[in-house]
């Protein structure tokens, strides 16, 4: 077995390749930034090579040179990988740190987790919710949930579940005289957002010109950059949306949201599960990853037609 010389001045140089200062790696590991420059500069002087230069223009920060980037992500793996086995060793939870939509997370995640854990009791989810776009490596996350086209520079993605998007809205808005598209130029039209930019995402324009409606304007109407608080308002009755498939399927099959008309919408975006290329998989991911392959194969089978 090869042994790891110099442990701490690798977790050194990780945290200040990551943050490229001294200064941030050590408010990260707890110690003087004096200490990491020390602990940085031993590597280098047991391996003979010189892992950062300071920058010369700009803001004064670290730059890696060529080796140090060539061998980051190994590092970053390595210790990773460490603190994962420290973890089984303790006897503790399986911690799996999952990057995902918030929508997505609160209207088709987090109503089925019970049975993942009922499933999995000794597997701890980490769910970070947010609209951005995780750094795998920087954030240490496991797995991903994105949307989009399923492709990611540096990122193997595989198809979860596809969307159909369709018009939505609440019973009471049916009974008030909502029965045909045309009808829609006499309610609010409710616009998500969260896409804004991506020109294969559906809106209101393009569902329209789709069903071949003339008479309403695509244009008016509230715009929400947030999915899930788009069918929140929607339930409340304050217009009309266009629902996705993976996010209005309970509240469909719950009476909250109806299909008043209108055929679907198949855009070219979906949810794909995203990991690190060539990265093994960490304990706890494929029994979560198999759970959720299951799960979408059940998924939008209660969708009614309108």
């Amino acid at each position: 077995m090869r042994k790891i010389d110099h442990l701490n001045a690798l977790r050194a140089f990780e945290a200040a390749a990551r943050r490229q200062s001294f200064v941030a790696a050590a408010e990260e590991l707890f110690v003087t930034p004096a200490a990491v420059g020390q602990l940085v500069r031993t590597l280098e002087g047991s391996l003979k090579v010189t892992l950062f230069h300071r920058s010369t223009s700009g803001p004064s920060r670290l730059v890696l040179t060529d080796a140090a980037r060539a061998a980051l992500p190994k590092v970053e793996t390595g210790l990773a990988h460490l603190a994962e086995a420290l973890q089984i060793l303790r006897g503790g939870d399986r911690v799996v740190k999952v990057s995902l939509p918030p929508a997505f997370a609160d209207k088709w995640l987090l109503p089925r987790l019970h049975r993942f854990q009922a499933l999995h009791p000794d597997v701890a989810l980490q769910l970070e919710t947010n609209g951005r776009l995780a750094d795998f490596r920087a954030d240490g996350i496991d797995l991903g949930i994105r949307y989009g086209r399923g492709s990611w520079n540096g990122i193997k993605a595989e198809l979860l579940l596809a969307d159909e998007f369709f018009p939505v809205c609440s019973a009471a808005l049916v009974s008030d005289g909502l029965a045909t598209p045309s009808d829609l130029k006499r309610y609010p039209l409710l616009h998500d957002v969260s896409m804004q930019g991506e020109a294969r995402f559906p809106t209101w324009a393009t569902w329209l010109r789709s069903a071949n409606v003339h008479d309403v304007d695509a244009t008016r109407g509230t715009r929400i950059n947030d999915s899930a608080a788009v069918l929140q308002a929607t339930i409340a009755g304050a217009g009309v949306a266009l629902g996705r498939t993976t996010l209005v399927e309970a509240d469909l099959a719950a009476g909250r949201l109806v299909r008043p008309f209108g055929e679907p919408e198949t855009p070219e975006l979906a949810y794909y599960l995203v990991e690190l290329e060539d990265e093994p998989r960490a304990a706890g991911v494929e029994e979560f990853v198999t759970w959720l392959r299951a799960e979408a194969q059940g998924s939008g089978a209660s969708i009614p037609a309108p």
